[in-house]
């Protein structure tokens, strides 16, 4: 279940569930019970005051997608001109993430001869996801989301023209490095949430943030070894000028081929400078996470990433203990994303929305179930197929990022989408952290298996909970408008 890279200055990120091995600087990497008879449902008003009462988990509400139970997949959403232009540019972005992470990480041991720095160079990517994605949430809200994307897009095209200059000492790059992280999270959020207006907020944008994810998961796939390449040719630093062209042509596309559309805050998002702004992202953290369905959510998205993590975490020990070399860990480590993208694949194209709303809870419950394998130390035959099923379980996230983005008010999109690829990302670190000081004292194979148990028993907690706001009065979210509740039903 790999995480998706989602930013333009971040690689192969947040396993969607976000949550592949997360690289430095990635953005990054969003329940059925009975299906419902009321399909077909009117899109909600623009200011989303009236939101489908009474709807329920496994309705389609149609928004966007000409027919709830239209089965012509993927090509409907390429059919959108908007979104095309959106998939170009972030497959341009994941270009220039994929040869900084790498251009950057062999700069800084060529400059100081330091695998504690050269891994420093890699880790800074993902560390400061938790604080730009809780105190600049509220950028995705209060500005134009065109002129957002497009400047962050220049960021990180200025830092990457910065780390290139040969002036740049080392102290310089890492900080350059965390600027790029930081940027990422307000950038993904606000295109996650800018898809709800290109594709509309039903099975479109469901399909549309797959073939989002699954271009992350390839990036993991082949990125490497292109980098690999690359850097024969060109020196370091001038990989960090193509990363440069990348993010440019990036902005460029995002500015010629993008509607220019207001800010979903409204006069709420205006004025006020940076206390203001940070009063405004704080006030939606709150929110979005004070809010009991939408948590819910939240956390079954992010749950599994945490835990899958463990075997590509330690997919290098695992390969030593197991003994077959540098080719089965590079096996080990290709395994998830290709069950990641073959299950997207098969979800988005063969199931209808009902269908992939029905399955969310039960494959969300198992989805760690094959890391328990690994307590029977596997050879290549046998963990080579657990972790292609685990990375299958990923299909559970189309279902359930319909349901996230039907529960969240479209002026509270921004930031909470900010919120949701901020936790993604830093859970996922927490989870490769904590695995890798469990390896310390147990074998890497209990480790996994470990991870696999603990989770699992996480996410059927979550499935209750989940289950449990979908069906009580835990939806009301209040109108800070008008002061009367909005009741937020389904999924």
């Amino acid at each position: 279940m790999s995480r998706s890279c989602s930013s333009p200055c971040s690689s192969s990120g947040p396993r969607s569930p976000s949550g592949s091995q997360p690289l430095a600087g990635t953005r990054p990497p969003a329940l059925a019970e009975e299906p419902s008879a009321t399909r077909g449902r009117a899109s909600p008003p623009a200011g989303g005051e009236a939101r489908g009462e009474g709807a329920v988990e496994g309705t389609d509400t149609g928004t966007g997608t000409g027919g709830g139970e239209a089965r012509d997949g993927y090509g409907r959403v390429f059919a959108v001109r908007e979104f095309r232009v959106v998939f170009v540019a972030h497959a341009l972005s994941l270009l220039g993430v994929v040869v900084s992470e790498i251009a950057l990480t062999v700069l800084v041991y060529d400059l100081t001869g330091s695998p504690l720095l050269s891994a420093l160079a890699f880790a800074l990517g993902m560390l400061p996801y938790l604080v730009g994605g809780t105190l600049f949430a509220g950028v995705a809200d209060r500005y134009p989301p065109r002129r957002v994307l497009v400047v962050c897009d220049l960021v990180c095209a200025g830092c990457a023209a910065l780390m290139a200059l040969p002036a740049t000492p080392v102290a310089g790059l890492l900080a350059l490095r965390c600027l790029i992280a930081a940027v990422s999270p307000v950038f993904n959020g606000t295109r996650m949430a800018t898809l709800t207006d290109v594709l509309g907020d039903g099975d479109l944008f469901v399909l549309g943030r797959s073939l989002l994810r699954m271009v992350s998961q390839s990036a993991v796939l082949v990125g490497f070894g292109l980098g690999g390449v690359l850097l024969t040719v060109v020196s370091p630093r001038g990989a960090l000028v193509i990363t440069l062209v990348t993010f440019l042509a990036s902005a460029l596309l995002l500015r010629t081929g993008t509607k220019r559309r207001p800010a979903r805050g409204g006069a709420r998002g205006s004025g006020g400078g940076d206390a203001a702004l940070l009063r405004y992202s704080l006030a939606g953290a709150r929110e979005v996470l004070g809010h009991r369905r939408i948590r819910a959510l939240l956390l079954l998205l992010w749950a599994p990433p945490m835990f899958v993590v463990a075997p590509e975490a330690l997919a290098a020990p695992y390969a030593e203990q197991i003994g077959v070399g540098t080719t089965g860990f590079g096996l080990l480590m290709c395994a998830m994303p290709v069950g990641t993208i073959a299950g997207e694949v098969y979800a988005g194209s063969a199931l209808s929305p009902a269908t992939r709303s029905r399955i969310v809870l039960p494959l969300a419950a198992t989805t760690l179930l094959p890391l328990l394998a690994y307590a029977f130390v596997p050879g290549l035959a046998w963990a080579l197929p657990a972790l292609v099923l685990a990375g299958a379980g990923a299909a559970y996230t189309l279902g359930l990022d319909r349901w996230f983005v039907d529960a969240v008010p479209p002026e509270l999109r921004g930031r909470a989408m900010t919120v949701h690829t901020a936790g993604l990302m830093t859970l996922q670190g927490v989870g490769m952290a904590l695995a890798g000081l469990a390896a310390e004292f147990f074998a890497v194979s209990t480790v996994v298996a470990g991870a696999g148990a603990l989770g699992t028993v996480c996410c059927l907690l979550l499935v209750r909970e989940v289950r449990s706001t979908g069906r009580a009065g835990a939806n009301a979210l209040p109108n800070s408008e008008t002061g009367a509740d909005r009741y937020v039903t389904g999924g």
